[in-house]
């Protein structure tokens, strides 16, 4: 660009400019569900928040700088703010759209510029950028000087633009199961790297347009519009599940609908038995991959490691085929919002924590080698971290930065792991290395023979000699002018 980013006002548009077109190119926008009703061209609010913070890590423009996710969430906010997207808005009887950014799997957004496009169009990048979008230089620069970010002073290329997604893809699985092995003791790495070649079979999505007119869509069709007419979050959390039910259950739940509003907690009882009574006769657990993990991340837990759990958690469902992750996403929401739901209880003996755990567990984890009750503390673990467990740990979006920076420039990228085990060194360290250690056990060596107590003099003698026989220069550095009586 011909400037440097520590210049004003240049500075803070040019990252803006940045950040909103690697948004717009690189969040994964589609057709998504949600309360069984379609919403085009959106994307995720979690999903922003990765794509903002993968790119001002991986760009560097603040420097070497640490940058939070809550910060990160701030800047999603301003982008909202400035309405280079929008909050989708899920309700009826037209309520206002969400005006707060929510990092959340649940929360839906459409770029403002297409929101009129129910086709993909490639070229929609280079068309609309952000410099249609009428933004104040000033207010940018406060928004970084309220975040303590300041501009580095020489922009960074963009690392993205000369990796292949496929190296790219590679990067994140090797530099998450690397992350993970550093908080979790796994002894094969086998079960990790097999997962990504199997491809799970989930029922495929119903096309309206090809859906013939039969009995069991006309059920799916009457539960969309039941759901349409609610803004109860236990029910929108309930239906969205329902996709992965049978038709004979969606039959029967469609078929019981309540005929009076008040009988709605009825309704939520039907439906979470039905929804219950299908996840717990699921033979495959949604967890199946890498069962050696669950026993590191339950021994987190046991040992009250909460944050080193939670991002274990977060990196080993990183590793989730994107259909599994989804499929756990809603119905991990449902768990929570049954759980912590207070006005109506699941059965009257038990809290609903607990009926919850009972009734989803083995659909979650079925781990013959983890024991009932570390099983136990996994799944609420699961629970009560419902908003964060599908997040992007901080770490690994800089573990995958500096890894396709080396990769992009050029650089050695074993050299750059974003951790260690140990220190590389080349082999003029090593020898300087093992000569420096090998020296100075065999001094502590000879000083032990020396100052032991315990030895007789005859002992010590033959001890010494033995040690001079086989280092004498280290044995007359040790004793300097007595060596020559020492080794008589």
């Amino acid at each position: 660009p011909g400037f440097s980013l520590a210049q004003k006002p240049f500075g803070a548009t040019y990252i803006w400019s940045s950040i909103i077109s690697a948004l717009q190119t690189q969040v994964e926008v589609k057709k998504r569900r949600q309360n069984l009703k379609c919403y085009h061209d959106c994307f995720i609010g979690s999903d922003a928040v990765d794509v903002v913070f993968a790119h001002l890590l991986q760009n560097k423009y603040f420097g070497d700088v640490d940058i939070s996710r809550a910060k990160v969430v701030r800047v999603c906010q301003a982008l909202m703010d400035y309405k280079v997207f929008e909050a989708v808005s899920t309700r009826v009887f037209g309520k206002d759209k969400r005006s707060v950014f929510e990092d959340s799997s649940s929360s839906l957004y459409r770029f403002t510029n297409v929101s009129n496009q129910t086709e993909p169009d490639p070229q929609r990048h280079e068309r609309n950028m952000c410099h249609s979008i009428p933004v104040k230089p000033e207010s940018l620069e406060d928004l970084w000087e309220n975040l303590s970010l300041k501009p580095a002073n020489t922009p960074q290329v963009n690392i993205l633009d000369n990796l292949s997604h496929q190296v790219i893809d590679e990067v994140w699985q090797e530099q998450t199961i690397a992350r993970l092995l550093q908080l979790v003791d796994l002894p094969l790495l086998e079960s990790l790297l097999e997962h990504q070649e199997i491809k799970p079979q989930l029922p495929q999505p119903r096309k309206g347009a090809e859906c013939a007119i039969t009995s069991n869509c006309l059920d799916r069709m009457i539960l969309k519009a039941f759901c349409v007419s609610q803004t109860d979050e236990w029910l929108s959390a309930a239906i969205d599940c329902l996709e992965y039910l049978p038709d004979l259950m969606v039959i029967d739940i469609s078929r019981n609908l309540p005929d009076e509003p008040d009988k709605a907690d009825t309704w939520k009882l039907l439906l979470f038995e039905n929804i219950g009574r299908y996840y717990s006769q699921k033979k495959e657990p949604l967890l199946s991959h890498a069962s050696e993990i669950h026993l590191g991340i339950a021994e987190l837990l046991v040992n009250g490691k909460m944050e080193q759990s939670l991002e274990a958690v977060q990196l080993y469902l990183k590793l989730l085929d994107s259909q599994v992750r989804e499929e756990f996403r809603r119905l991990l929401y449902f768990m929570a919002v049954a759980a912590h739901y207070s006005e109506l209880k699941l059965q009257k003996e038990s809290d609903n924590r607990m009926v919850v755990k009972r009734t989803f567990s083995k659909a979650i984890i079925n781990n013959k080698n983890l024991s009932r009750g570390k099983t136990d503390l996994l799944i609420l673990f699961l629970v009560d971290n419902q908003r964060d467990v599908l997040k992007i740990p901080g770490v690994l979006h800089k573990m995958v930065s500096n890894k396709l920076l080396a990769l992009q420039t050029g650089q050695d990228p074993s050299k750059i792991t974003g951790y260690s085990f140990c220190q590389k060194l080349d082999q003029r360290e090593y020898r300087s290395s093992t000569e420096k250690t090998t020296k100075d056990e065999l001094l502590s060596l000879l000083k032990t023979i020396d100052e032991d107590s315990k030895l007789s003099d005859k002992e010590r003698k033959r001890l010494l000699g033995q040690f001079y026989s086989s280092n004498p220069s280290i044995f007359l550095q040790y004793f300097g002018d007595r060596a020559t009586n020492m080794s008589e």
